[in-house]
């Protein structure tokens, strides 16, 4: 990062906590704006949504409300489920506690038990997967994480392995083979990025452009996994995926 900064580019284009923060050490000045990134308010990257009020800014892949919708879809995908585990590692993640926090009590009407499974290695990915498989009614919620993205082949492996159902943030982990996805379209909040570039490089000031969140969520349903799990998604899941594979 530093060599970065030394270079004096005139902006910097970054995604992912680890790179933004290194970023905001290096320098206070230089314009920085942010695609898929967290709670970057919590984690001091602005001080708040609409007025930034410093050289950073950017577009967010989280909404809070996404850890329960999370639940609901994977719940209505296997009613069987009534323990989940949101994993998360939390040197890369570190805003999920809060956001778990935040949630509180899951509504009773779910009818699942929500918890925090940190994770910071491998050896701690396949212990948590094991301990959820000790009993028949465990279900897996991957996370929108870069060390869960690093890692999303053994993780789904290890799904595999052991039967468990899971519901991933990224759309891609449902083409290889994933039961369902449910997260923002990480494509467009990039090329939504491209507009901040154009405006800051004419002479806006990056403390005076709010920080904005996903518009597009994206569905995703894998229906030969399902199967293998011996899940039926019942058809009103089936209408709202933006994408079935069979």
């Amino acid at each position: 990062m530093a060599e970065l900064v030394d270079s004096a580019p005139d902006l910097i284009v970054a995604g992912g906590t680890p790179v933004i923060a290194a970023l905001k050490r290096a320098t206070s000045t230089i314009p920085i704006v942010f695609a898929i990134v967290n709670d970057p308010v919590g984690q001091g990257f602005v001080s708040n949504l609409a007025h930034p009020g410093g050289n950073i800014t950017g577009f967010t892949a989280f909404e809070f409300e996404m850890v329960g919708k999370w639940l609901e879809l994977l719940k209505e995908m296997a009613p069987a489920v009534r323990r989940a585990a949101l994993i998360f590692n939390p040197e890369t993640g570190p805003f999920y506690p809060v956001f778990l926090r935040r949630f509180g009590t899951v509504p009773s009407s779910i009818g699942t038990e929500l918890a925090a499974a940190p994770v910071r290695n491998k050896a701690d990915l396949e212990a948590t997967v094991e301990t959820l498989t000790r009993e028949s009614d465990g279900g897996l919620i991957v996370a929108a994480d870069a060390f869960t993205a690093a890692h999303r082949p053994l993780i789904m492996e290890l799904v595999e392995r052991y039967r468990l159902p899971a519901i991933y943030y990224l759309r891609q982990a449902v083409a290889e083979g994933g039961l369902m996805s449910y997260g923002p379209d990480l494509a467009d909040i990039v090329r939504r990025s491209a507009s901040y570039v154009d405006r800051i490089l004419k002479g806006a000031n990056p403390a005076d452009l709010p920080v904005q969140q996903p518009t597009k969520f994206e569905l995703a349903i894998n229906l030969k996994t399902a199967k293998t799990l011996g899940l039926k998604p019942p058809p009103t899941l089936l209408a709202h995926a933006d994408e079935v594979i069979e």
